[in-house]
């Protein structure tokens, strides 16, 4: 009789599982362009700038970079500035 009583238990703490369940510990990456010794974000360097612009030439979401909201308008004005001098 112990043991069915078990079974039960662990049968309904697995039902209040659920995939869908928000993860308590979310891992946030620091800004790769306010770190020390990272590179200055300017319309000129192209290269830096090519590294958030998608295949299409869209300027790529701060979610999927991790780059903080400053930098994130900076990287987005000096890629506005680039293509309007057409160095991208």
């Amino acid at each position: 009789m112990k043991n069915s009583n078990k079974k039960k238990s662990t049968q309904s703490n697995f039902a209040k599982l659920s995939i869908f369940q928000p993860q308590k510990f979310k891992f946030k990456k620091k800004c790769p362009l306010s770190v020390k010794g990272a590179p200055i974000v300017d319309y000129k360097n192209i290269k830096l700038l090519r590294k958030y612009i998608t295949e299409n030439g869209k300027i790529m979401p701060s979610r999927i970079t991790s780059v903080s909201q400053k930098k994130q308008r900076e990287l987005s004005v000096s890629i506005k500035r680039a293509r309007n001098l057409a160095l991208i």
